[in-house]
C-alpha cells in the first residue's frame, strides 16, 4: 500500500512538531512532560490538520510506552475490551482515541473505572469543544490542551520540509507556488501536503506551477463541517460583528460563509440578528432584511453578494436595541414562576366596564390592563437611540398620564 505523504511525514518526536509553540518548546508542557519521563491523561482539541494526532504520536514514541489507536466510532465496545485486557497483561498502556466527543455510554462505562485507577492513560482528540461535548465524567479525569491555528508561516515551513523527502525527488517549485499551496490549505497542514503531493504527480515533468495548483483546486479550505464548533464559530463571528458595529469584521464573515456556499445559514443568522440586536431602534431593518434575502434567493451567487452585502452594512451600521425581546424574556419568566393573576375583569370578553380607546381624546384612556398581582409591573425598558427614542417618548407621556 502507498501511503499518502502526510502519513510519511507524521513526526515522531515532539521536535518535529509544526507549530502549537505554547505547549511544545524549551520550558513548555507537553516538552517537559517528555523529559520527566511522565504521561497523564489528556485531551487534545482544536481544527483538522492542527497537530493532534501528531503531537499524540510523538508523545508515546518519545516516552517509548506501549499504546493502542482506536476511534471512538469505528472501533467497537469489544475493541475496548481488548485494549484493556491488555492494559493488564502489560500493567498499563495509553489509549490514543480519535473523536472522543463521539464516545457513547456504553463505552464510557467500560473506560471510566480504567482511567481513575491508572491502567488506562488516555489521550483523546476532537475538533469539537470538549467543554461542552464531552462527557463531564470523561473531562474531570483529563487535562484538556487547546491547539491553535497554524499559521501560514508554519504551513509553508511544514511544505518546504516535504519538498525534501525523497517521494518527491526531482520536484521543482518556486517560492509563490508553495505560498500558494499555502493559502489554499485554509490552514490545515495535511491538506497541504496532500495537495502538494496531487500537484507533483499531476505533473508530467515534474514542475508545480501556480496554475497546475489553480487547476487542483482554485478555492481555500474552509473547515465548515455543520456539526462543529468551527461551524458555528464563524455565524457567532458574523452576528457579534454586526451586533458590536463592525462593518468590516461584518463583512468578513459574511464572505467566508458565501466562500462556503452557505446561504441558508447567512439567512437564519441575518433574520435573527435583525430583532434581537437591532431591534426597536431600526424598525425597518427586519422587511429590509427579508427583500434582501428575497432577492439573494431570486438571483442566486454569485450576485446575491450584493444584497447581502448592502443590508449587512446597513445592519452592522444600524443603531443597537434589545429592549424588545428584553422585555418579553421578563415576561415570560414571570409565566414560567406561575406569576400569572387573573385578567382584569373590564377587559374579559363583553364587559360592559371596559373603555373603548378610540371612544377618548387621542385614542388614548388610562385603565388597567394587567392583572391585579402584577398592575404595577414593568417589562419594558426604552432605549433612547435610534428609531426607539421616539417609543421612549410616548411611553415616557403615558406613563405621566397614568401617575395624574
Amino acid at each position: 500500500m502507498n501511503k499518502p505523504l502526510a502519513l510519511k511525514l507524521a513526526p515522531t518526536t515532539l521536535d518535529e512538531v509544526i507549530g502549537q509553540r505554547h505547549l511544545l518548546g524549551e520550558d513548555k508542557i507537553l516538552t517537559n512532560l517528555v523529559k520527566n519521563k511522565r504521561l497523564f491523561s489528556m485531551i487534545l482539541y482544536g481544527g483538522p490538520g492542527i497537530g493532534k494526532t501528531s503531537i499524540a504520536n510523538a508523545l508515546v514514541n518519545s516516552l517509548d510506552m506501549r499504546y493502542r489507536f482506536l476511534n471512538a466510532v469505528i472501533n467497537t465496545k469489544k475493541d475496548l475490551d481488548i485494549v484493556i485486557e491488555e492494559a493488564k497483561i502489560y500493567d498499563g498502556l495509553v489509549l490514543v482515541m480519535d473523536e472522543i466527543h463521539r464516545l457513547n455510554k456504553d463505552k464510557q462505562d467500560i473506560l471510566l473505572p480504567q482511567l481513575e485507577s491508572g491502567l488506562i492513560t488516555l489521550i483523546g482528540m476532537t475538533t469539537s469543544n470538549p467543554y461542552h461535548a464531552i462527557n463531564p465524567a470523561i473531562r474531570s479525569r483529563c487535562q484538556l490542551f487547546e491547539l491553535k491555528e497554524l499559521e501560514l508561516d508554519d504551513i509553508v515551513y511544514g511544505l518546504k520540509r516535504a519538498i525534501a523527502h525523497p517521494d518527491l525527488e526531482g520536484i521543482d517549485i518556486d517560492e509563490n507556488s508553495i505560498k500558494l499551496i499555502a493559502t489554499l490549505s485554509g490552514n490545515d497542514l495535511r491538506y497541504a501536503y496532500n495537495l502538494l503531493e496531487i500537484a507533483f504527480y499531476a505533473s508530467d515533468d515534474k514542475k508545480i506551477t501556480e496554475e497546475k495548483i489553480k487547476s487542483i483546486n482554485s478555492r481555500p479550505v474552509f473547515f465548515s463541517d455543520k456539526n462543529s464548533d468551527a461551524y458555528y464559530d464563524v455565524l457567532s463571528g458574523f452576528q457579534k460583528s454586526i451586533r458590536g458595529s463592525d462593518p468590516d469584521a461584518s463583512l468578513h464573515y459574511l464572505a467566508r460563509l458565501i466562500a462556503q456556499g452557505d446561504l441558508d445559514s447567512i439567512y437564519r443568522r441575518m433574520s435573527v440578528i435583525a430583532y434581537e440586536d437591532i431591534g426597536l431602534a431600526n424598525p425597518t431593518i427586519g422587511p429590509k432584511v427579508d427583500a434582501a434575502i428575497r432577492a439573494a434567493e431570486r438571483v442566486g451567487l454569485p450576485e446575491a453578494r450584493i444584497p447581502l452585502a448592502t443590508v449587512v452594512l446597513e445592519m452592522a451600521l444600524s443603531p443597537k436595541s434589545n429592549s424588545a425581546h428584553v422585555a418579553l424574556d421578563l415576561a415570560l419568566e414571570d409565566i414560567e414562576h406561575g406569576n400569572v393573576g387573573v385578567v382584569p375583569s373590564h377587559i374579559k370578553t363583553d364587559s360592559p366596564d371596559y373603555k373603548y380607546p378610540h371612544d377618548y381624546e387621542g385614542a388614548y384612556v388610562v385603565q388597567q390592563y394587567l392583572p391585579n398581582r402584577l398592575k404595577n409591573k414593568k417589562y419594558y425598558a426604552p432605549k433612547n437611540i435610534g428609531y426607539e427614542k421616539r417609543f421612549k417618548e410616548v411611553y415616557d407621556k403615558l406613563e405621566q398620564i397614568k401617575k395624574q
